[in-house]
C-alpha cells in the first residue's frame, strides 16, 4: 500500500524518545507519503515545527489541547501564532477543543481556550484540528458560532453528529478505533461521512488498530484502519487511501 497520509500524529511524544529518528526515517519506505504532527502544548509547537523542517514529508500544526489548560503560559496565544507565522510548514491550528471526560479540566477555561484559538486560526487563514470528548453539544455550538475550516479528529460520536459536522463544511477524521470489535458508533458515523470529507489518522503513539491494539502505533499502521474503512465504504483499500490522501492534501493546502 502507498499514498498514506497520516493527518494526525504525535511524534514529539515521549513514547518515541528512544527511536524517533529511526521511525521517521523508515516511514516513506512503508508507503507513508505525508504526516502532520499535531501539538498538545506550547512545548510541542516548537518540537513539531522543528520536525517539519527536518523531514520533507512532515507538516505541522500549532495549538494547545485542553489537557494543558493548567500549565499554559499567559502568552500561549502569541506562541501558537508566532510558530504558525514563522514556519510555512505549519498548516493548521491544533489540536484544540473540549474534553469533558476528566472532571479536573475546568470547562469555562476550556471554552475560552477553544474559542481564542478558533479566532486565531481564522485570522491566520488556517484550518483547525478539533479534539472533542464527551462534549458534543458544546463543541457543535462553538463550531456553528464561528464556522471555521477544520476537522473533528478521532471521531467517536454518532452518525447524526457526523452529519452536523459535515454540514458545517468540515472534515471528519477516523483512527484505528474503527477496527475494534466494540466500535459500532464510529463505524456507523464513518458510513455517513461523504468520501470527500473523510480523513484517516493514527493519533500515534495511541489508538493502534487491531491486531496491534495496546501497542505503540506509528503512521504505517493506517493500512489496517484503511482496510476497515474501505470495507465500510465498499472500496478497494488503495482506492480509499488515494481518496483520503487527496482530501488531506486539500485540507492542509499542500
Amino acid at each position: 500500500m502507498n499514498n498514506i497520509f497520516d493527518t494526525h500524529a504525535h511524534y514529539a511524544d515521549h513514547a518515541f524518545d528512544e527511536d524517533r529518528e529511526t521511525v521517521l526515517a523508515e516511514l516513506p519506505a512503508k508507503g507513508v507519503r505525508y504526516v502532520t504532527v499535531v501539538s498538545s502544548s506550547v512545548e510541542d509547537t516548537a518540537e513539531n515545527a522543528a520536525l517539519a523542517e527536518r523531514y520533507d514529508y512532515i507538516y505541522a500544526a500549532s495549538g494547545v489541547h485542553p489537557e494543558s489548560i493548567d500549565t499554559n503560559p499567559a502568552d500561549y496565544l502569541d506562541i501558537v501564532a508566532n510558530t504558525a507565522k514563522s514556519n510555512p510548514k505549519v498548516r493548521a491550528i491544533g489540536e484544540i477543543g473540549l474534553d469533558y471526560h476528566y472532571e479536573g479540566y475546568d470547562r469555562d477555561k476550556q471554552l475560552v481556550l477553544f474559542e481564542e484559538q478558533i479566532v486565531l486560526a481564522k485570522e491566520l487563514g488556517l484550518p483547525i484540528i478539533v479534539h472533542s470528548r464527551d462534549a458534543a453539544e458544546d463543541t457543535l455550538e462553538i463550531l456553528k458560532k464561528h464556522r471555521p475550516a477544520g476537522v473533528v479528529h478521532c471521531f467517536s460520536y454518532s452518525a447524526e453528529i457526523a452529519r452536523e459536522v459535515v454540514k458545517l463544511g468540515m472534515y471528519v477524521g477516523f483512527t484505528g478505533v474503527i477496527t475494534f470489535k466494540n466500535a459500532k458508533k464510529p463505524c456507523k458515523a464513518l458510513a455517513e461521512v461523504p468520501l470527500d470529507r473523510l480523513l484517516l489518522e493514527t493519533d500515534c503513539p495511541y489508538m493502534a488498530p487491531e491486531p496491534f491494539r495496546g501497542k505503540r502505533c506509528d503512521s504505517s499502521l493506517i493500512a489496517y484502519t484503511a482496510q476497515a474503512a474501505a470495507a465500510i465504504k465498499g472500496l478497494e483499500v488503495q482506492e480509499l487511501l488515494d481518496i483520503t490522501c487527496e482530501n488531506a492534501i486539500r485540507f492542509y493546502s499542500i
